[in-house]
């Protein structure tokens, strides 16, 4: 029982003092050890990171992530005294990480958070766009040579993983890379932000994008909060013309990052001098690497795959390259993956990666034991759900195993060119009524009930019921049909304006009634899709007007597919010129900058889809399937 004398007496007059001088946390039952530490880079910066030390580790390899997202934040400070509570979260995986028995380091770039200097998004490699002496790739170095040396718990051993932007300093890691670096995991990183990832896609501005810039760009530790006073997303960026508009209604010019969005709307040489995929083209590959790609990535379904093709014929990095690439979205494979939106995929393809894939390609570079190797590629093959292993992905060029969908008059697609098919389809795209690229109302993306992270899975027959929307639909197949690749659109068509967007969609039309899941009856799943900016149409470096009236040609890429078309689907394509407000609007009137486009420039055009000359081209076979 505590008496009055189990504490000492205050004066007459004073107050008890709440907080001790030097706090001693009571932690001797915890799993872990953590450390706080700053560590010095070469120009003098200090970097906060996070050491997490298993208590028993001893020659353990350390797993490390470099992030502008809060690295106290990814290891819940004091939260409870089991490491593999405090991990789950943002890129940390606790059954990876945990039971593998590995250390975790957690950092934060500088600029961000608890680490000195400047940030500056994506920070370009030290080159024509970067002369100071530091990147982040030095800042890696810097901070493994702390690590090796400063970690008597380690075996020298450091692995680097992370999506999504972290995924970015993952590959940024392999330039010039420390000896003690001996694997690197990019997972669904930003690569190349004009050509498909974050920022453009083939010149569309993804206007979405503009709260994610203000918070990261404008403060240190997020505390700028991007606002609206407005519900429905499509209607607030509507209502602010163009997204230059919108930025700078926010006081997003006071941003550097912005500022260059708005002074580089064209693929010009500070776009290709920082894509890495031609970076790393020119480095080679002196890590093992693997590049994990989600079918579904709302956000940087570009930069994986473009990597995997600017290395996979390079001799010196052919043999430290590797794939992995499932049905998730953006980060999917760190978590339970069962569903894919509204999809059943009948098993968890996540914890499969990680168990069957991930784990062991880092146990055999990391641990001092012979742990075999995954297959140089892992896909997961959607429609028959099932994982399949190969040495490498189909060459991008098309060859003998291709296929071609040909539109057909009667708004359907056959894989013969039919006799007579001369005409054309002809819509009305009104940029004061855009296609909204989810069901209305948009609920921003950070909100809840946001349909953000499923966008891409989302049911397209609101789409296909607009007649603003072009939709063309396959004969109901008899036998599978198989791609693997990245899908070509050979579209012709003509605009009444001079300039313009073309949207293309591919998509699984499931039977009318499914009986395992009633609610898929008549489905219409996106398998890929994407955006060409017409001005483009000819070179993503020197836009052009489309002369009005002139039939040309709209050459769309669409992202990488490894799908099956199962008997009873069928296959349709839709075209449209709007895809908002994923992307900003096209005037289709031809401006110098759409980003500051003026409101009189946004004008209605007539848009015509030339029948006979238009195409899609696909790496498959099975011609018979229709």
């Amino acid at each position: 029982m505590l008496t009055q004398t189990a504490f000492a007496r205050p004066g007459a007059g004073s107050v008890y003092t709440d907080m001790p001088t030097d706090f001693h946390e009571i932690n001797s039952t915890f799993d872990y050890v953590r450390r706080d530490v700053m560590i010095p880079m070469r120009d003098g910066v200090r970097l906060h990171t996070i050491i997490l030390v298993p208590k028993d580790a001893k020659n353990a390899g350390m797993l490390m992530t470099r992030t502008p997202y809060n690295a106290a934040h990814m290891a819940s400070l004091g939260s409870s005294s089991h490491m593999a509570s405090i991990l789950p979260g943002y890129d940390n995986m606790p059954d990876v990480i945990v039971d593998g028995g590995y250390i975790r380091v957690l950092q934060d770039i500088r600029g961000k958070y608890g680490s000195e200097g400047e940030f500056v998004m994506n920070r370009p490699m030290r080159g024509p766009l970067n002369s100071t002496a530091v990147d982040e790739s030095t800042d890696t170095w810097d901070t493994i040579e702390w690590l090796v040396h400063n970690v008597p718990q380690s075996n020298g051993k450091v692995g680097i993983l992370g999506v999504s932007y972290d995924g970015y300093t993952a590959i940024t890691a392999l330039f010039h890379p420390h000896p003690a670096l001996k694997v690197s995991v990019p997972m669904n990183p930003m690569v190349d932000g004009w050509m498909g990832d974050d920022w453009f896609h083939n010149g569309a501005f993804r206007e979405e994008m503009l709260p994610y810039i203000y918070d990261q760009g404008a403060t240190r530790k997020n505390t700028a909060e991007w606002w609206s006073s407005t519900f429905d997303a499509y209607a607030f960026f509507l209502n602010g013309v163009s997204a230059g508009a919108v930025g700078k209604s926010r006081g997003m010019d006071q941003i550097g990052f912005f500022r260059q969005l708005l002074t580089h709307p064209a693929y010009d040489t500070w776009w290709q001098l920082q894509a890495l995929d031609r970076l790393l083209s020119r480095e080679g590959l002196k890590v093992p690497t693997m590049l994990v790609h989600s079918l579904w990535d709302q956000e940087d379904n570009y930069g994986a795959i473009a990597v995997y093709d600017a290395l996979r014929k390079h001799p010196k990095a052919r043999p430290n390259l590797w794939l992995a690439m499932g049905p998730w979205n953006h980060g999917g494979e760190i978590h339970a993956a069962s569903m894919l939106g509204s999809i059943d995929l009948h098993s968890d393809t996540g914890l499969y990666f990680r168990r069957h894939v991930l784990m062991p390609f880092l146990a055999h570079y990391l641990k001092d034991e012979a742990i075999a190797l995954p297959a140089r590629v892992t896909a997961y093959r959607s429609g028959e759900d099932e994982w399949e292993t190969m040495d490498s992905l189909p060459a991008p060029e098309c060859d003998d195993q291709c296929s071609f969908l040909y539109f057909q008059q009667n708004h359907g697609l056959a894989f013969k060119k039919a006799s007579g098919s001369s005409g054309h389809f002809t819509y009305v795209s009104d940029p004061d009524h855009p296609v909204p690229y989810v069901t209305l109302p948009v609920v921003p993306k950070d909100n809840v009930n946001s349909g953000w992270r499923w966008w891409l899975t989302a049911d397209q027959r609101n789409a296909a019921a607009r007649p603003d929307v072009l939709s063309l639909t396959s004969e109901v197949l008899t036998a599978p049909f198989t791609i693997t690749g990245e899908p070509l659109m050979h579209l012709t068509a003509a605009t009444t304006g001079t300039d313009g967007d073309f949207v293309v969609k591919l998509i699984d039309v499931y039977p009318d009634e499914v009986a395992s899941q009633p609610t898929m009856g008549g489905y219409q799943l996106m398998v890929s899709g994407n955006i060409l900016r017409g001005r483009y149409r000819k070179s993503f470096e020197r836009p052009e007007p489309i002369p009005a009236n002139k039939k040309q040609i709209y050459p769309v890429r669409l992202p990488m597919v490894n799908h099956t078309f199962l008997p009873g689907h069928r296959i349709m394509i839709q075209v449209q010129s709007s895809w908002f407000p994923l992307y900003d609007r096209n005037p289709q009137t031809y401006v110098d900058n759409i980003m500051v486009a003026p409101k009189e420039a946004y004008k209605p055009a007539t848009i015509s889809v030339d029948v006979s000359e238009s195409w899609l081209e696909l790496h498959g076979s099975a011609k018979s399937a229709l």
